[in-house]
């Protein structure tokens, strides 16, 4: 599902990853691990596409698609999609607008046809009652005026109704309860066609999701095991 090839990433001409070299198999659940600085978050943003990051050597293949210099938005539409730690609030633009612009966007590029409005609804409605998710949240601006949990729950109903090959999630348990760990570790292990990579420093939630492999970095490299 995903290659990284001897990649290594600088940031205003400071290097911050070295050679990482990293394979995710279709429907792993895949942990990064590391203490803070280690170039966990980096890593996550460079297959996102950010382009404040500058790939100086190495590959990143996805679905066998080489997209090291693809851009963010092809990635997302191929498939990808990253829950980042900080998410902006975009006001004037309603969560139920961005989720239909969104998917919207993402069949049109998988199929070639426009969005059924009443099978979104409908998916929508499901993804609600699942995350249970109060139906006046869908008319509020993204983000804004929402909790760190709610927004939680906003970042899990995009990733049940865009449904992506690979999903990379940094740090979804922070500064969660633990009903909300609950509610994210039932999401991942309910989404078996979506591949995981997810960053995160809490052992009681990485033991709810059931890891299939491990990969540690220190100072921008791999840790050999």
């Amino acid at each position: 599902m995903l290659q990284i090839k001897n990649l290594s990433v600088s940031y205003q001409d400071k290097e911050l990853l070295n050679n990482i070299s990293l394979n995710l198999q279709p429907g792993a659940r895949h942990l990064l691990s590391g203490h803070n600085g280690s170039g966990k978050s980096t890593l996550a943003q460079t297959i996102m596409g950010n382009p404040e990051f500058t790939v100086t050597s190495g590959n990143i293949v996805f679905n066998t698609q080489d997209i090291t210099n693809e851009n963010t938005t092809t990635r997302a539409l191929l498939g990808i999609f990253l829950g980042a730690q900080n998410v902006p609030e975009i006001p004037g633009l309603t969560v139920i607008s961005f989720l239909k612009y969104s998917c919207a966007a993402h069949t049109h590029f998988q199929t070639g046809k426009d969005l059924s409005m009443g099978e979104f609804l409908q998916s929508l409605e499901s993804a609600c009652d699942k995350l249970q998710i109060p139906r006046e949240w869908l008319n509020r601006s993204v983000n804004l005026g929402f909790s760190g949990g709610e927004r939680k729950k906003l970042m899990l109903l995009q990733l049940l109704m865009t449904k992506p090959k690979l999903a990379i999630l940094d740090e979804p348990d922070s500064g969660a309860d633990f009903e909300t760990k609950r509610l994210i570790a039932d999401t991942i292990l309910s989404m078996t066609d979506t591949t995981f990579l997810v960053i995160s420093h809490q052992s009681d939630f990485t033991d709810m999701i059931s890891l299939t492999d491990t990969t540690t970095l220190s100072n921008g490299k791999i840790m050999i095991k």
